[in-house]
């Protein structure tokens, strides 16, 4: 395995185990490994909605997960406004959009592909859809107010058997 990945899910699973820890739960997320230094803002994010817990109890589930470049793309100022607020729906309503239950592996995003003429829609924790469809050799994902991010970095495996996919960009439920 590559460094990098190494480095995140260790990361990832340090984090998690640490939230669990301090939940006095013994249900953590394993990482096999880790790639921390491209997801720190997520993590942040995640500890701040404590959706942690709901990952490590549940599951498996699949992580469109944006990069820290993605985040400052979007908006650092923005995404420190939600992580620092009282109240964390609108934190949360954005990290369940990146989220869908089960495990979608990048060649079954590509038979769900197949499937629908070229598109396939998924439907997200949040509740909301997330379309895909291919752009050249790349899986792209379209939110409903119409932003796209390409899967970067695919199928990163979870020990809960779930699955976590690089992506460029944030992709929101509403517009923000």
């Amino acid at each position: 395995m590559k460094a990098p990945l190494s480095k995140f899910l260790l990361g990832l699973s340090l984090v998690f185990s640490t939230y669990a820890a301090a939940q006095n739960t013994s249900n953590t997320l394993s990482y096999a490994t880790d790639k921390l230094d491209n997801h720190k803002i997520l993590l942040n994010a995640v500890n701040a909605t404590e959706l942690g817990a709901l990952l490590a109890k549940s599951g498996p589930f699949t992580i469109f997960a944006p990069s820290d470049a993605a985040f400052a793309e979007f908006s650092n100022n923005k995404i420190m406004e939600l992580i620092n607020s009282e109240d964390k729906s609108a934190l949360k309503s954005l990290l369940t959009y990146h989220i869908v239950a089960g495990q979608l592996t990048a060649s079954r995003i590509l038979r769900a592909m197949s499937r629908g003429n070229g598109k396939a829609s998924f439907t997200t924790v949040q509740g909301k859809k997330l379309m895909a469809h291919m752009d050249g050799y790349d899986i792209v994902l379209t939110d409903l107010v119409g932003n796209t991010a390409r899967i970067t970095t695919a199928d990163l495996n979870l020990e809960n058997k779930g699955i976590v996919h690089e992506i460029d960009s944030v992709i929101l439920p509403v517009r923000m």
